[in-house]
């Protein structure tokens, strides 16, 4: 049984450790980290998940994006990280973490989120391949995914992928 609620500024060590057990030690070397640089996490969707004895289990971010030139280019979310502690793996956390948030997104009025990421797994969420938006490189083209939190949100939407400041 896990505890699921917003990550809090004091939860920030335990979630980077976390992140650090689970990626490569070069995860912030990452196209996607250079979206994130300077920019809020988008507070509500970043969630912590807790053991019963209140060990940071798994954990999620969200981070506001844009996607082509100019102010009124569209608005998306970018997902990630997720990662599960390694105890806690296959038992359905990272799953919950990211059906859970993608509820909370789409409450909150959010229309696209995307991710880099492995197409099988994510797949299984409704996310699928974006032809025709970039990630800054070296991104894998195969591995930009999105999931439209409302009909069509991602019809005629292409373009560089871009922070959202």
């Amino acid at each position: 049984m896990f505890d699921i609620s917003q990550e809090t500024p004091s939860d920030w060590w335990e979630v980077e450790a976390l992140y650090d057990l689970c990626f490569a030690p070069g995860r912030e070397a990452l196209s996607s980290y250079r979206l994130r640089d300077g920019v809020d996490k988008v507070a509500d969707l970043s969630l912590v998940a807790r053991d019963a004895d209140g060990t940071v289990g798994g954990a999620i971010r969200y981070w506001p994006i844009r996607i082509g030139d100019g102010t009124d280019a569209p608005r998306a979310l970018l997902l990630g990280p997720v990662a599960v502690h390694p105890t806690h793996q296959g038992e359905g956390l990272g799953g919950l973490l990211i059906a859970d948030s993608l509820d909370r997104a789409r409450h909150l009025g959010w229309d696209r989120v995307m991710l880099v990421g492995d197409a099988p797994y994510y797949g299984r969420f409704g996310f699928e391949r974006l032809d025709g938006v970039e990630m800054p490189p070296p991104t894998n083209p195969d591995r930009v995914l999105g999931l439209p939190l409302r009909d069509g949100a991602w019809d005629g939407i292409t373009g560089q992928v871009l922070r959202d400041l």
